[in-house]
């Protein structure tokens, strides 16, 4: 089997530009940053086979309506809202003038450039999104990629290592062949399909950097997986031709327990050295100058090697420790840990590769998933993991009895009992990558050790598992389980440091075709009177009174972002159509200047640094001091002709502000999951990822040292005091015969007389439970894009002339003998 070609993506600048073929038949639903594939892959990872008939994942795909451009003087409007209770009331006066002269001024010439631009193409925020994520040059570990800790199987005797991971991995692969062969159910809310267009985005993809920042390449037809054990790569094939799985649970189990066994036999100092996987965690141009040593010489095995990895299904990280707490086994899913024994790390920060889909097990059993996010967000990694997680308990079961269900339908054959000789040229037997570790490698990756280390030391994870109560209890009472939620982060803070910080939540939008997830802003005027009712001296039925109408603004405005109604989607595209117009005229002038259209010198190696005068000239991010020269708002082409000048909404403070989210959240989980969780999105900020389950709640923090456990202790706290204040209130109105209070009764009792309900004029409207849940089922898409990291956003660049040479992978890598062992 060969490697795909990774193809580089176009440069923002050439995308926006692109004119519309003559007859206006084109193909706008892949984003650039991706290959193109012809229409026979229309729909992506599918069978197109001649006898190929449609299945079920993408069959709604047709029928889903684009995402909306909001109305500019809603989006005006919101944006103003969300900033007012972050302000001081100048400030406030201030952007509301830099808002009204956009309205007057360049706002709808830019909404119009921005409903042209969009004419054809799947979605308007769709380039811009990826370019956001794939021009962004810090390490990707700790910065952009997320996790889940896995809830541990239910079976105690399958929580060893090589069992749990070998039927993670079968499951893992009947979720690959359900995608392809399009037996997977799509994805609904109340009814309503979801785009399923980023499961095909799952699976044989890696983010890959270049000098001019990253793309994605991805291998439609493959077929391996790749372990990483003590820091060393192996690798072996697991479907065939058609996508069919050609190994059992105990074949896997095999494979794995021999890798485990030839990984031992190096010692871990010795192969901590080799342990290339730590290369992905460097600075992205750097990591990409790295991948080049390892392609440069001919004679070198490593390109082969590195193209077995980038085009695997997904990566297995087989770990040797065993985190004994759930804040060391958050750490280790998202970053690793750091144990740096005579000079030597050893931690498992070693023993993994962040551009691609990592399935992580420890030694006692404990897994979890960390991803590269430019894809998928977290509604569809969950999906998967849950589905996964379903499938090992189902299979096992099935071992049991066989007439259990399965999770999926397939007409795929049993590989228990199929010819070894139908499985077509494949490599079942384990095979290790052998690198050659030139000096300049060996020097690189110590250096990028030494850098990770240091990431790892500057931050800190605590986690609560809160089983005090859960949504049950809330629903009951009458609250929005996660708007709930969101209250108390704002609380537990302002009880803190007595202040209000700009928060971030993602609302999912993938109602829409290609749609990922709009930023729904907690912080609102509703919301501040409610923590400072809560946490000044009054009465349980005020505190009570502000939470409800602080819970149901958040409402409200979660239901209008997953309606695609936000504003900061269209705020930023709208600032990216503008740069558009500035870039263009820079290139126009550098061009007239004998230069070229990214500012280098035409004669002038392409390699070189960017010449220093020419910075102050160039729009990088949103963020307005790297916008604006030290002369002004009015930057200057190298000719001396004026260029557009940024409109004084994009120079604001207010625009500062909202994208500097000190507090990034994120619900996203279900049973199947113990923890979710990311970095922190700032330097003096939180991450949190939360999942509310049935009658618990659990949090995962991550921060720079900013008092995490005492974060998560104050939160704990609030969520005991509040139920305090619930029940001395006891809100009128509030059905006492639900099965949501029954279970709290039973569960919760305490001394004292029953106070039964009484109805009554004063009585508040009874609140449906199954309203309040639905309220929830927008959210969970955590997302770089979304972290309040938008100033990061960088021009893409153009695509790559060159591409990796294709050879035979069978005989990269030394043979593991089976009989050995």
């Amino acid at each position: 089997m060969t490697a795909s070609t990774f193809a580089m993506s176009k440069s923002l600048n050439e995308s926006l530009a692109a004119s519309q073929p003559p007859n206006g038949d084109t193909d706008q639903s892949q984003p650039n940053g991706y290959k193109n594939y012809p229409d026979s892959e229309k729909q992506p990872l599918a069978s197109h086979g001649q006898e190929h008939k449609p299945g079920i994942t993408f069959a709604e795909q047709e029928k889903l309506p684009k995402l909306p451009i909001p109305d500019l003087g809603n989006t005006c409007k919101s944006y103003l809202a969300a900033l007012k209770p972050l302000q001081s009331h100048r400030e406030h006066e201030e952007t509301a003038a830099a808002v009204q002269e956009f309205l007057k001024s360049e706002g709808p010439e830019l909404q119009e450039k921005l409903k042209k631009y969009a004419t054809g193409k799947s979605s308007y925020i769709e380039q811009f999104w990826y370019d956001s994520y794939l021009n962004f040059d810090n390490p990707v570990v700790l910065n952009l990629n997320p996790f889940f800790l896995l809830e541990d199987d239910p079976t105690p005797a399958r929580n060893n290592q090589v069992t749990r991971a070998a039927s993670l991995v079968i499951s893992a692969l009947s979720f690959v062949r359900a995608i392809r062969k399009e037996e997977l159910p799509p994805d609904t809310i109340r009814g309503t399909p979801l785009c399923m267009y980023q499961y095909s985005r799952l699976f044989g993809t890696a983010r890959v950097p270049t000098e001019n920042g990253c793309h994605i390449g991805q291998d439609l037809g493959a077929k391996h997986v790749v372990i990483l054990c003590r820091g060393q790569f192996y690798w072996f094939d697991v479907l065939d031709d058609n996508s069919d799985l050609i190994m059992t649970e105990k074949d896997m189990a095999l494979n794995l327990q021999v890798i485990v066994d030839d990984a031992e036999e190096t010692p871990i100092q010795d192969a901590a050295k080799g342990a290339l996987g730590v290369l992905s965690t460097e600075n992205r141009k750097i990591w990409a100058s790295l991948r080049d040593v390892l392609t440069r010489e001919e004679s070198s095995n490593n390109a082969e090697c590195l193209s077995i990895v980038d085009s695997a299904l997904f990566i297995i990280c087989l770990d040797y420790t065993e985190p004994s707490t759930g804040a060391e086994l958050c750490g280790n899913m998202l970053c690793g840990t750091s144990e740096v024994i005579k000079g030597v790390q050893i931690g498992t920060c070693t023993n993994r590769w962040y551009d691609k889909l990592q399935i992580i097990v420890c030694k006692n059993g404990s897994a979890g998933i960390n991803f590269e996010h430019t894809g998928v967000d977290g509604h569809t990694v969950l999906r998967m993991a849950s589905d996964v997680y379903t499938d090992t308990i189902l299979r096992f079961a099935k071992s049991i009895n066989g007439q259990a269900p399965s999770l999926w339908s397939s007409t795929s054959p049993d590989p228990s009992k199929r010819d070894p000789s139908s499985f077509g040229d494949v490599s079942t037997t384990p095979h290790k990558l052998e690198w050659d570790m030139i000096p300049e490698l060996s020097t690189a990756l110590r250096f990028a050790e030494t850098r990770l280390a240091d990431l790892i030391q500057q931050n800190e994870f605590q986690t609560l598992e809160f089983s005090g109560y859960g949504q049950n209890f809330i629903k009951s009472m009458g609250f929005s389980p996660d708007a709930f939620v969101q209250m108390a982060f704002q609380a537990a803070y302002y009880g803190l440091y007595g202040r209000v910080e700009c928060m971030y939540e993602p609302a999912m939008t993938k109602a829409f075709l290609h749609g990922r997830t709009e930023a729904v802003r907690p912080v609102t005027t509703e919301s501040v009177d409610f923590v400072r009712t809560f946490w000044a001296e009054n009465p349980p039925h005020q505190k009570v009174e502000a939470l409800k109408k602080a819970t149901q603004k958040h409402t409200s405005i979660t239901k209008q972002c997953a309606k695609a109604m936000g504003h900061d989607r269209h705020m930023y595209a709208l600032y990216c159509v503008w740069q558009r117009a500035l870039d263009e005229e820079g290139a126009e002038a550098a061009s007239s200047n004998d230069m070229s259209s990214d500012g280098y010198s035409a004669s002038s190696d392409r390699g070189s640094e960017r010449d220093p005068s020419t910075t102050t000239h160039e729009v990088a991010s949103p963020n307005r001091h790297s916008m604006l020269s030290e002369e002004g708002s009015r930057t200057r082409s190298p000719n001396g002709r004026a260029l557009h000048q940024m409109p004084a909404v994009f120079s604001d403070n207010g625009w500062d502000k909202i994208n500097n989210t000190i507090l990034s959240t994120s619900n996203c989980g279900n049973p199947s999951l113990r923890q979710f969780g990311f970095g922190p999105t700032s330097g003096d900020g939180f991450g949190i990822g939360y999942i509310i389950k049935e009658d618990s709640i659990s949090i995962c923090a991550s921060s720079k040292h900013r008092q995490t456990k005492r974060y998560i202790d104050a939160l704990e706290a609030y969520f005991h005091e509040i139920r305090k204040l619930l029940r001395m209130t006891k809100r009128k109105g509030t059905s006492t015969g639900s099965r949501a209070r029954e279970l709290e009764e039973r569960t919760t009792r305490t001394k004292g007389r029953v106070i039964k309900h009484e109805g009554g004029k004063d009585s508040e409207t009874p609140v449906d439970d199954s309203k309040a849940e639905s309220e929830d089922d927008g959210l969970g898409g955590y997302g770089f894009f979304d972290a309040g990291m938008l100033q990061l956003a960088l021009k893409a660049q153009k695509e790559a002339k060159e591409k990796p040479s294709e050879k035979a992978k069978h005989a990269v890598g030394k043979k593991l003998r089976l009989s050995e062992y």
